[in-house]
């Protein structure tokens, strides 16, 4: 392998174009060549060890379309292919990472703590639906007060339209938003704007159309374990898989830039092993002064702790529990109703733990929820609006669809500012009015079977299956529940949607001016529920001390100088900064709060912070 980069795939270097694959139990290999002027021929490789089979193609240029033939009669894509010009089942294309001109040499991560992550999915998000079409969105963003980009994934999948989580080409950003120099553009100019770029991934299973790996190896899957989306894949006993998957961190960030990941589902990804596939990826990230994130339904502290807590060091988990307690508190009927109950003690302990432990859950349904007081706030991922709660309602209704302003406002106040890691849904900062539906675009049956499987799905829940008596879902199949679910950029100009983004737009101003709301630990941030059920969270030092009230459902006064929570030095008072119900924000100019006498009355949902001056 002397002289590639990676494990797999066409490399151009100096005399021509090097070609390696994985193909332990095919006797030959060959590629299959197509010049872009159509001349075409077949390149026979050799056989390596550890069943790699590689050769060196003297008059290969970027450009070229190639697939690999295992047997007579039967060729297919390259499984490290950098580029899909036609379909996830065609001809790979040789790329040349080193002809795009990168102007980001000066550019420097931020630091976590300082991160606001705006999730987007790249062909819902503009009408274009492109990856330079996301340029254009970033004098935007950089105004709304986010510093990272959350991009779903991007490995391509078959069709022209998905969420990204059935991708088959795991180095091939997808055809339908743009060339791969497009998205090197998309980054370079988000570093130029100032923010971060982390990428969505897929490490534990693969779609189930176009997946050819198991032509090249069945090595690549294992049947001692299983993942709700199909094979799980052999991390265990294979180091060629591990490898591949990598090589694939590694090639995001040295050819993409890429200044983070967000790992899918870690919970399905399994490694018996004696050094979880995790913990070499963080290595390999952090190596590079990367970020990565889990997402993990166990609410494991291990995979958020430092090494010398013997933790796998992942920057930061999905810490749902926030959304859920919030979302049940303001939505009658919830999906997460069974588990949640949305009462202010609940709320209250995710946000003094990062997740609610000891986990209240109903017997017969059991978690592996572990202690986290002690993990520093930084690691929690939070948000009240994700792609997963949106598009896996029935009809992808956002939470803004089901609730009063008041409460949506409180919500979003909340997010901004508690001293965990906020993460924005593509829309929500001005109460998008679109759904974000589930979309697939899959051949007939796969397609009929699909949609057959999320009906049966979403009939368990009480709350859709009523509405599904009604109306049918809308066809994941169909190009209009794609088309519904893009964006309406309109509605940043009217009248509600404008004072709801202003409230964004403050609320990230306060918490970047003020290193208070995003703490490097739990020493200047206490959370306690206040005897008139509104939930109180203290911020700050001796020097600087704020102090949120919290009201989800309103009806409750009380005063500040009554509370033992609230108390401060004779010499000083609380002030008012910020009110999720200012008129600027859409509210009424009912005044909440008395400066004077320390009193307020939350009559709706409402998020108040006050500063002690």
């Amino acid at each position: 392998m002397t002289g590639r980069k990676y494990s797999q795939g066409a490399e151009i270097r100096q005399g021509g174009v090097h070609y390696r694959v994985w193909a332990p139990k095919a006797e030959r290999v060959s590629v299959r060549i197509t010049k872009s002027d159509g001349e075409a021929r077949t390149l026979p490789l050799r056989p390596e060890d550890d069943g790699y089979h590689a050769g060196l193609d003297e008059s290969g240029t970027a450009g070229d379309q190639y697939l690999y033939e295992l047997r007579e009669g039967a060729a297919f894509p390259c499984p490290a292919s950098r580029f899909q010009p036609e379909t996830v089942a065609g001809p790979s294309m040789v790329i040349d990472p080193g002809a795009f001109r990168w102007t980001d040499a000066a550019w420097a991560r931020p630091a976590f703590r300082d991160l606001v992550i705006y999730e987007l999915h790249v062909g819902t998000f503009t009408p274009e639906g492109t990856y330079r079409a996301v340029i254009e969105k970033l004098p935007y963003l950089r105004e709304l007060g986010v510093t990272a980009i959350e991009l779903m994934p991007l490995a391509d999948f078959p069709g022209e339209h998905n969420w990204g989580y059935d991708g088959v080409r795991l180095f091939a950003p997808a055809r339908v938003y743009g060339k791969p120099d497009d998205l090197r553009a998309l980054v370079d100019a988000a570093h130029a704007a100032g923010f971060a770029v982390i990428l969505d991934v897929v490490y534990n299973h693969f779609g189930p159309d176009g997946n050819f790996l198991r032509e090249f190896s069945e090595d690549y899957f294992e049947s001692r374990h299983h993942t709700p989306w199909g094979e799980a894949l052999n991390f265990s006993r294979s180091l060629q898989v591990r490898d591949y998957y990598k090589d694939n961190v590694r090639y995001w960030m040295d050819e993409f830039h890429i200044d983070g990941f967000r790992l899918d589902a870690t919970h399905a990804i399994f490694d018996d092993s004696p050094r979880h596939i995790l913990v070499e990826l963080g290595e390999i990230v952090h190596a590079k002064g990367c970020y990565i994130i889990a997402e993990d339904e166990r609410n494991l502290a291990k995979l958020i702790s430092s090494p010398q807590e013997d933790g796998d060091d992942m920057n930061a988990v999905w810490a749902d529990d926030f959304h859920h307690s919030v979302e049940v508190a303001l939505i009658q009927g919830s999906m997460y109703a069974g588990t949640f109950e949305g009462k202010l003690n609940e709320l209250a302990n995710a946000l003094q733990n990062g997740w609610v432990h000891p986990p209240p859950w109903p017997p017969g349904k059991p978690r592996y929820n572990t202690a986290c007081g002690h993990v520093p706030p930084e690691r929690f991922v939070f948000c009240i609006s994700n792609h997963d709660q949106c598009g896996n309602r029935a009809f992808g209704e956002r939470i803004n669809h089901f609730i009063s302003p008041e409460g949506y406002r409180a919500a979003s106040a909340l997010l901004c500012l508690v001293p965990y890691t906020p993460l924005l849904f593509m829309g929500q900062e001005w109460g998008a009015s679109t759904p974000f539906l589930y979309f697939t675009d899959h051949h007939e049956e796969l397609g009929r079977l699909v949609a057959e499987g999320r009906r049966k799905d979403l009939n368990k829940y009480e709350i859709f299956a009523k509405e599904l008596k009604k109306r049918d879902f809308p066809s994941p199949q169909a190009r209009e529940t794609f088309e519904q679910s893009k964006l309406q950029w309109n509605e940043t100009n009217k009248t509600g949607h404008a004072a709801c983004l202003n409230l964004y737009r403050e609320a990230l101003l306060l918490r970047r001016e003020h290193a208070a709301f995003r703490p490097q630990d739990r020493e200047h941030m206490e959370v306690a529920e206040l005897s008139c059920e509104v939930l109180g969270i203290r911020m700050g030092n001796a020097h600087e001390q704020w102090l949120l009230l919290c009201d989800l459902r309103g009806g409750h006064p009380g005063n500040v100088y009554t509370e033992p929570f609230c108390a401060i030095e004779e010499t000083r008072s609380w002030r008012p900064v910020l009110s999720s119900n200012a008129p600027q924000f859409g509210g009424s100019d009912f005044m909440s709060y008395d400066t004077e006498t320390g009193h307020f009355d939350f009559q709706q949902p409402e998020v108040l912070v006050l500063r002690a001056e």
